[in-house]
């Protein structure tokens, strides 16, 4: 179950819960005493990725579902690009697990035992929820709030945090659907398809100077500007390793592309997805400042459309 973004808290506060947004991948855990899958938003097994997370499987006595998200901290506070060192690795070493540590935030309960409880209200999953008692390294639930949803996201703000979260007390579980819970973000942020890229100057000659994104729109690939900033060195060269296979001669993008982007693109399959900070949408619907922020491979290119 998704969440809708919108730029403001709504009006009724008093029925509405509202909890911290987490700055990492979400991830569906199913727990059983002999195993652990989490499962992203594109349906893949990301366990093998976190094995610290295997210690779920010796927290709770019986088989559940849950709901949250997968985050790396760093001073206290969760840094998406941290988590990137971990999320494209199938087997991490002892080393990158030690030196990089994940935890899971906890913040909903699909099922417990034999009982399904998606039907159930919100204030009755996170009842149960509580009654697991996850709350040791490296799982935990966080707090939620039933109303005051101003002050939350004060809070938010002040901790450097991503946003707030806001869902009615009396909504049920429904998977796969974007709403009713609502999102607000303190930094915007916008999934992107990266369908290319324009080489660099000066000392960035020989790599990639800056990335063409789009996102889709209709089912048509639109394109939404260029991003240049936001990278490490690392980050640009498994950036070129990972576009170099996937290299077309022709424009992929159903809409138009400015000549001066146009005439020194190298194109590719508009296959990887990535995210980037923004500040606002221009007028013609390009991103205005972007910043990369990092690959998300638990994305489908499909999956990408502009938020607004």
């Amino acid at each position: 179950m998704m969440a809708l973004l919108r730029p403001e808290l709504p009006e009724d506060d008093e029925n509405w819960a509202f909890e911290l947004k987490w700055d990492g991948v979400r991830a569906v855990a199913y727990v059983r005493s002999d195993g652990l899958a989490l499962i992203s938003r594109n349906d893949k097994d990301m366990a093998p990725s976190y094995p610290e997370l295997g210690a779920l499987t010796g927290m709770i006595r019986e088989p559940v579902v849950l709901d949250g998200e997968i985050v790396a901290l760093r001073d206290g506070r969760p840094d998406f690009g941290l988590l990137q060192s971990r999320m494209h690795v199938q087997r991490p070493t002892g080393e990158l697990v030690r030196s990089t540590p994940v935890a899971y935030y906890v913040f909903d309960l699909l099922r417990r035992g034999d009982r399904s409880l998606l039907a159930e209200p919100y204030t009755a999953r996170r009842r149960e929820l509580e009654e697991l008692g996850l709350n040791t390294d490296p799982v935990f639930t966080p707090p939620w709030w039933a109303g005051g949803g101003e002050a939350v996201l004060a809070a938010s703000i002040e901790q450097g945090l991503e946003g707030v979260v806001a869902k009615p007390l009396t909504s049920p579980y429904l998977p796969g659907r974007r709403g009713p819970w609502i999102k607000v973000k303190n930094v915007r942020h916008q999934e992107v398809i990266v369908a290319g890229w324009t080489p660099g100057e000066g000392r960035r000659a020989d790599m990639i100077g800056s990335l063409v994104l789009g996102v889709y729109d209709d089912h048509a690939l639109r394109y939404i500007g260029n991003v240049g900033t936001g990278f490490t060195e690392n980050s640009l060269h498994e950036l070129a390793d990972r576009l170099r296979p996937i290299e077309r001669p022709d424009n992929p993008f159903d809409t138009t592309v400015p000549a001066a982007v146009s005439r020194t693109a190298h194109w590719t399959e508009p296959e990887l997805v990535g995210e980037v900070a923004f500040s606002e949408w221009t007028t013609d619907g390009h991103l205005r400042h972007p910043s990369w922020r990092g690959l998300r491979p638990d994305k489908q290119p499909e999956q990408v459309t502009r938020e607004t």
